[in-house]
């Protein structure tokens, strides 16, 4: 049986075996388990049940993580997006007055127009049309994105009023943990031991137990909470999407999520090596993935699903098949009934993940022409805007929208395609909706 699962999961020809893609299954998962508990408490707010929420973006986890392995072959775990999440609580639910339940609605809507295009075809031929340069731009700005929220997360940097950022005290023990955590992994990494930053992220929660910064849980294993209170809601709720208010909501989310997931497909497929003469193999079915699963998470009751930046992590360790992404579904299952166990892994845990998956992203920079301006402009301002914006989404547009004025004010304006001069059109749009 196991030959059988590695012949199906190509693991001779990805040059992988068992224990790295188990081990890198284990490290994105470990990395990305605080969205059962952020997630929640976001979307708390509007007065959806937290008990169901919970449920409800673990089984959905589940299910994108099995259809991306499955399907697509690919490392990549699929979640609730982090940023979509808030947009949906306090835009539209708090700030639009929208109940929840429509919401819901409007983002089962905006999965079924998702996963039209994505029979198309419409958003494979995008991603395929993006300039080689501007898919290492993409890899570098996540990078540099998820290493900013490591650094965040972990207290190493903070918000000032007078400079926007400083550095973080020092005189708080968890920011210590953090240190600990990310010295421990540079020099396993510097040393080249396998799985090292899983290790790193093992011995920092073992060092914050000791220590008392992570609390010990109060027991192992709980119910799994139900999913009465927000199951089948989106359904039931289609009818109320009748307004041009509620159809902008519908094509706002349908652009952030779109965007936000091309370039993180984007930029994971760069980091693992999966690009080909500009091509990513297989993309139509890891888009098939992640659409499917923003309709199946609306049904049970939580905001759009979309890949998660931090199956770099797993990546990183070695995780380069859709064994890697359907360890992390099976974690996601396993995790609705151990959730008091899983309040260890606190961000100061990750965060040192993240800051070393942002050095080993930043490689892809190496293949941007920085000595044509024309191209090294926009490839910055995609680079710097994804961490400056916090947002995937909105660093690829200001990039985009750059790119076709550059290269026209370079006379090479023939040699953007139209689909690059239409997506600066549509980045335009989608920025006006955002900012609407």
């Amino acid at each position: 049986m196991l030959k059988s699962i590695a012949t199906f999961f190509d693991f001779e020809g990805r040059k992988t075996n068992f224990r790295r893609e188990i081990v890198a299954g284990i490290t994105t998962f470990v990395s990305m388990v605080y969205i059962l508990f952020v997630n929640p408490n976001v979307l708390g707010v509007t007065g959806m049940d937290k008990g169901a929420i919970f449920t409800a973006t673990a089984l959905a986890s589940a299910f994108g993580c099995f259809l991306m392995g499955l399907i697509a072959n690919y490392p990549i775990a699929i979640s609730a997006s982090l940023g979509i999440n808030a947009f949906f609580a306090y835009s539209v639910v708090i700030g639009m007055k929208v109940s929840w339940q429509t919401a819901l609605a409007g983002v089962f809507v905006a999965s079924v127009i998702f996963i039209i295009l994505t029979a198309l075809k419409l958003r494979e031929k995008i991603i395929d049309s993006i300039p080689a340069d501007f898919k290492a731009a993409i890899g570098g700005g996540i990078g540099l994105f998820i290493a900013f929220i490591g650094m965040n997360d972990g207290g190493l940097i903070q918000s000032s009023k007078d400079t926007l950022v400083t550095l973080g005290s020092l005189h708080v023990g968890t920011t210590w943990l953090t240190i600990f955590g990310l010295l421990v992994s540079v020099i396993l990494m510097s040393m080249r031991v396998p799985g090292a930053i899983f290790i790193g992220m093992v011995l920092n929660a073992i060092l914050g137990m000791v220590t008392g910064l992570i609390p010990l849980p109060h027991q192992w294993v709980s119910g799994m909470p139900s999913l009465a209170p927000t199951f089948g809601v989106a359904l039931s709720h289609i009818g109320d999407i009748n307004s041009l208010q509620l159809i902008v909501v519908v094509l706002t989310f349908l652009l952030v999520t779109f965007f936000d997931t091309a370039g993180t497909l984007v930029g994971l497929a760069e980091q693992a090596g999966f690009i080909r003469n500009n091509r990513i193999p297989r993309i139509g079915r890891a888009l098939i993935a992640d659409s499917s699963t923003m309709a199946v998470g609306s049904i049970l009751g939580t905001s759009p699903m979309g890949a998660f930046v931090e199956s770099s992590a797993g990546i990183a360790v070695g995780g380069r098949t859709g064994f890697t992404a359907v360890i992390v579904g099976i974690l996601f299952v396993l995790g609705t009934f151990f959730s008091p166990l899983l309040t260890v892994i606190t961000s100061q845990v990750t965060a040192p993940a993240l800051i070393i998956v942002g050095v080993l992203m930043a490689q892809s920079l190496k293949n941007v022409h920085w000595e044509q301006f024309e191209i090294a402009a926009p490839a910055f301002i995609t680079l710097v805007g994804m961490p400056f914006t916090y947002s995937i989404a909105d660093g690829i547009a200001l990039g985009f929208i750059t790119y076709p004025i550059t290269m026209i004010a370079a006379k090479r304006g023939k040699e953007v395609s139209a689909m690059m001069y239409g997506l600066a059109v549509v980045f335009v749009v989608f920025l006006w909706i955002l900012n609407s």
